[in-house]
C-alpha cells in the first residue's frame, strides 16, 4: 500500500487519503487526476485495470482502491 500512497500523494499532496472517503463522489480528485491516478497504478503494479473497476466505488478511497488491486492482481 505504501507505493499506492506515494502515488497518491504525487498527484495531489494535500489530501489525507488515510482518512477520505470521497474522492469520487466528493469531487476532490479532478478528470485528470483521476486518468494519470489510472496509468500510474496500472504501471506501478503491472495490472490492466478492467472497465468494471473504473468506476466510483474502486477510486473513493485508499483503502478501496488498495482492494482493487488485490482483486485484480488475484485475477491474473
Amino acid at each position: 500500500m505504501e507505493k499506492l500512497m506515494e502515488i497518491l500523494m504525487e498527484i495531489n499532496p494535500d489530501i489525507d487519503y488515510k482518512t477520505e472517503k470521497n474522492l469520487i463522489d466528493g469531487k476532490i480528485l479532478d478528470s485528470f487526476s483521476i486518468v494519470n491516478l489510472v496509468a500510474q497504478i496500472s504501471e506501478t503494479f503491472d495490472i490492466e485495470i478492467s472497465p468494471k473497476y473504473l468506476i466510483p466505488k474502486y477510486f473513493n478511497s485508499v483503502d478501496a482502491m488498495w482492494e482493487m488491486i488485490q482483486a485484480i492482481l488475484d485475477e491474473e
